[in-house]
């Protein structure tokens, strides 16, 4: 549907390339045109932790956490009580219990049951085998890498978001998350643009979360934004897909759908906000626009979405 390049994480493909390749999706520039005049080019504002529910100290500990929220923060649906709240909240309270609880070394040792244990949990995890793993993987690897600390693979970054990244998908497998579409290769590293943001927006672009390529992030492709994009009428479904989404039935990780629907929804909201400036001369960022359509789906929980059962988002 549209390359994004690996080491900067933005759209490169023209429109009439994803017009021309997709197959179970159209988009919609007109619907495009209505919502950015509806709302007259103002993204309302979301701020970061709007619902209090991360931990924040000002410091390597808050990054810490951050890391490890996001190498954990994907696939939800398939328990119906569990969401990102739960994860976020969860880890937010073992830190403020014991300050070591997300340590490197300790993260190399958690089983299942501690995770569950760890994040207040009654009952096994979705794909909690493949969490477990993850949480290995970061433990090992900033042991290995970065003294234990992700403080320090941020530093590594010098500031770039660009280069933040591709740092993360390097030294971490399970943060690679792109697909093969139509014999070419589509990245979309949503948990790696995601910790990005995170840091952004928890440190108000100072100090961890100063990036001066902040504007290179895309929207992070995950269930909820391709959701509000389709009620907007922005992403319109073909009538299999459309049948597939609303019955809750599963979709392939990987697939021709899957990937399109992904993909898709960050070209929809690069063109936003490539509307709003033209039309109303504001220079918003992509993550504003992802929280702001994020907000609206968790509000609306009955949205249908799409289920694959994926460990990137």
């Amino acid at each position: 549907c549209l390359q994004i390049d690996a080491n900067v994480s933005f759209v490169l493909q023209r429109k009439a390339h994803v017009q021309s390749s997709c197959i179970f999706i159209n988009f919609s520039l007109t619907e495009v045109e209505k919502v950015v005049d509806k709302i007259q080019g103002n993204v309302p504002k979301v701020e970061w932790d709007f619902e209090g529910i991360h931990y924040f100290d000002d410091g390597p500990l808050t990054v810490q956490y951050l890391f490890v929220l996001d190498a954990l923060n994907f696939c939800f649906w398939p328990d119906k009580d569990l969401s990102y709240d739960h994860l976020a909240s969860g880890l937010k309270l073992a830190l403020e219990k014991d300050k070591t609880a997300l340590d490197a070394d300790r993260l190399q040792s958690y089983t299942g049951p501690q995770l569950r244990q760890l994040l207040n949990w009654p009952r096994p995890l979705p794909i909690e085998e493949e969490r477990v793993r993850l949480l290995h993987e970061v433990g090992m690897e900033l042991e290995r890498s970065f003294g234990g600390e992700a403080a320090n693979l941020v530093k590594s970054a010098g500031n770039s978001a660009a280069t933040l990244i591709e740092l993360i998908t390097r030294h971490f497998p399970g943060f690679r998350d792109h697909s093969l579409y139509k014999g070419h290769q589509v990245f979309l590293y949503k948990r790696a643009q995601i910790f990005v943001a995170d840091l952004w927006g928890a440190f108000k672009g100072q100090n961890y979360g100063e990036f001066h390529d902040i504007k290179s992030i895309t929207i992070f492709a995950d269930y909820i934004v391709p959701a509000v994009l389709r009620e907007l009428g922005i992403l319109k479904y073909g009538s299999n897909l459309s049948c597939s989404i609303d019955s809750s039935s599963e979709i392939v990780p990987g697939s021709e759908e899957e990937v399109e629907i992904r993909a898709c929804s960050v070209y929809a909201v690069e063109k936003m906000r490539e509307l709003i400036n033209k039309k109303f001369g504001k220079q918003l960022l992509s993550i504003d626009i992802d929280l702001w359509l994020w907000s609206c789906g968790v509000q609306n929980m009955a949205l249908s979405h799409h289920r694959t059962l994926s460990i990137y988002y």
